[in-house]
């Protein structure tokens, strides 16, 4: 397949669950390692409780960090989900100190979605994505009414149609943040492209079903596929990795102890920095950009462009 063609993208978290006082969504899969403990001080106790994402980027690197951490006497007390729902909500309502699955955008578009106040403590990874093909060589070669599997959330969502409408595939609303747009946004589409929305995790395995699909790097090669031979279009812009940036979240108040500076050193450690870099041929940006002392500050700025 030809070299992918790059274009500017727009700017824009062991014991089961049933201890925990949450309803629960129909169909949750999880797997656990250790509940919070609510009210508890995560200082005084040196135990800091995460819900976090089963799947490797997540797992792997907090497995690391659970040993860092008990080097230095302190507990990491992880539960794995494989919910993008749940987690957030544990965090808020104080089940868990903290979660990691999620960029900024979508915590953005969550906060705002159910009235919840979580923030973003430091960064992790940045997850490039980009549209994807087994069937077509070039964006041009898509077909007259051709599928195109793009995510179900929101904030993704617009970010698979900024992509496209920089590629020249669609026009859209131009007033409207990357993170804002949906189909509704759609004001030319020539080919009379489908698009069929999928959950951002089983992107990949879509891509033998339809045309093309926007999908994070990492799953891609992640489902055995060659990122360079099926890519048609991959995120450029640097000012796209803020918003789609990883990272530990929490309450704000979580920022103050010491737990969130041990667990910020832990996960932005030479180690996890090397992890990111052998991980798949390196589909995944290790970054610091984002620590617990410029955090709130960054964070502030970005909800309110």
């Amino acid at each position: 397949m030809s070299t992918p063609h790059t274009t500017a993208s727009a700017s824009r978290g062991s014991r089961r669950l049933a201890a925990l006082g949450l309803s629960l969504v129909a169909g949750l899969a999880l797997t656990s390692c250790g509940l919070a403990n609510a009210g508890s001080s995560v200082d005084e106790d040196q135990t800091i409780s995460m819900i976090l994402t089963e799947s490797a980027p997540y797992q792997d690197p907090t497995e690391i960090v659970k040993e860092k951490l008990e080097e230095q006497g302190w507990t990491l007390e992880t539960t794995y989900v494989t919910d993008i729902i749940l987690p957030n909500q544990a965090v808020s309502n104080g089940e868990y100190d903290v979660n990691y699955f999620q960029h900024l955008a979508y915590l953005n578009q969550f906060n705002q979605d159910n009235g919840t106040a979580v923030e973003p403590i430091f960064s992790v990874f940045y997850a490039r994505a980009g549209v994807f093909s087994l069937t077509v060589d070039t964006l041009d070669d898509l077909p007259e009414g051709g599928q195109i599997a793009v995510p179900v959330d929101t904030s993704n969502n617009g970010r698979a149609l900024a992509l496209l409408a920089d590629a020249g595939v669609i026009e859209v609303d131009e007033s409207k943040e990357p993170t804002e747009l949906s189909q509704r946004d759609i004001t030319s589409n020539p080919k009379n492209l489908e698009f069929i929305e999928v959950d951002q995790q089983s992107l990949a395995q879509t891509l033998p079903d339809v045309d093309a699909a926007f999908v994070f790097v990492r799953l891609v090669a992640e489902a055995g596929y060659d990122t360079e031979d099926t890519a048609l279009v991959l995120e450029s812009d640097p000012d796209v990795e803020l918003p789609f940036t990883n990272g530990i979240a929490a309450q704000p108040e979580f920022r103050d102890t010491e737990g969130a500076r041990v667990l910020q050193e832990a996960y932005q450690s030479e180690e996890i920095a090397e992890w990111f870099a052998d991980y798949q041929g390196g589909v995944l940006d290790y970054t610091d950009q984002i620590v617990v002392e410029n955090s709130a500050d960054i964070w502030a700025e970005y909800t309110s462009e």
